[in-house]
């Protein structure tokens, strides 16, 4: 197994390792998009993730890892959660992190006939694809912005519904597959479709380093990694290990946390001004301002969590202004001083 670069030992890029924080504590906030330079440790990042991820449970034996408390019973037919009468048995996994290769073909995404039962036994028996490998975890997709047309239609599909159908080759199969989706990108390469990108609950920009010590800081870090990969982890296991009991308590702590009416009707008027498109801006920053309490440790969720989260969640909601010239984050910012700070 591949060593993985620590999470805690990622130098800098606060708002990326909050977003994917987030995320991992309330999963249904809809993905973490993460834009920027190459280079800059989007990939590492998600990696690290994966790595710091607490355990779940699932039904033993169910291929694609269903909850016992909320799949059981609902799973596909064959699941033993639907074929085993009386206890249903459980076992923890690791939380599964699946890449979506940009060259995978749909087949290899949603499932497909499993080609040696029905050539050596005549059966007609689906194989699990990429979809149901992710469900209850994370989809990782790098270089999104390049994925073909129809994946992404496809992607839209399985996340609005929360399932997977498949109907071909006389198969007829529906699978939940629940997922978080993170992807990156760089954006010289090519923007990604309006309809995916709003998908994503939160999106973050990272850049380049331009203060010397950080510089210095991630070139140290990572030199230390690649001259003895195993040592380096071992040094960090116990902040990775806090920052875990973290994610584990804000789950915990993340239903009982109060929202106050003046919260939600500043995340309205700040959507408003800034003239984002439907109501999924609102829903979104309410959702990552709780899960941010939460990791805090806070019982409501204040003003500061809704500002401290507000560019992430809305700025790629926003249409472009040709009569302005500025990016989207800094006409959320103006839009927060203008509202926040009189």
């Amino acid at each position: 197994m591949r060593t993985v670069f620590p999470f805690s030992a990622i130098v800098g890029q606060d708002d990326m390792k909050r977003a994917l924080l987030i995320a991992a504590v309330d999963p249904g906030i809809g993905g973490v998009m993460v834009f920027g330079d190459r280079g800059t440790g989007k990939s590492t990042a998600v990696r690290a993730l994966a790595a710091l991820l607490p355990e779940m449970r699932a039904v033993k034996g169910c291929p694609y890892h269903c909850d016992p408390v909320g799949d059981a019973g609902r799973c596909t037919p064959d699941c033993p959660s639907r074929t085993t009468k009386g206890v249903v048995k459980t076992e923890v996994r690791a939380t599964p992190v699946v890449d979506l290769p940009l060259g995978a073909t749909e087949d290899r995404v949603v499932g497909a006939l499993d080609l040696e039962s029905a050539l050596t036994r005549g059966e007609k028996r689906f194989e699990p694809g990429l979809l149901a490998k992710a469900h209850r975890g994370f989809l990782y997709i790098d270089e999104v912005n390049l994925l073909e047309d129809h994946l992404v239609d496809l992607l839209l599909d399985v996340a609005a519904s929360g399932e997977n159908v498949v109907e071909r080759e006389g198969l007829s199969v529906r699978h939940p597959a629940r997922f978080v989706l993170i992807g990156t990108g760089n954006p010289e390469e090519g923007e990604l479709r309006p309809q995916l990108l709003d998908r994503f609950g939160l999106s973050v920009d990272v850049k380049t380093p331009t203060v010397l010590a950080d510089r210095v800081a991630v070139v140290r870090q990572r030199d230390a990694f690649d001259r003895d990969p195993e040592g380096f982890v071992s040094s960090w296991t116990k902040k990775d290990a806090d920052v875990r009991d973290r994610v584990l308590k804000a789950r915990a702590l993340h239903g009982s946390i109060l929202l106050p009416d003046e919260v939600v009707e500043r995340a309205a008027e700040l959507c408003m001004k800034i003239g984002s498109d439907g109501l999924r801006g609102e829903l979104t920053l309410i959702r990552a301002a709780r899960a941010v309490a939460a990791l805090e440790g806070s019982k409501k969720v204040t003003v500061a969590h809704l500002r401290s989260i507000a560019v992430s969640a809305l700025q790629h909601r926003l249409r472009r202004n040709p009569l302005d010239d500025v990016g989207s984050a800094p006409r959320i910012e103006r839009a927060l001083g203008e509202l926040f700070d009189a």
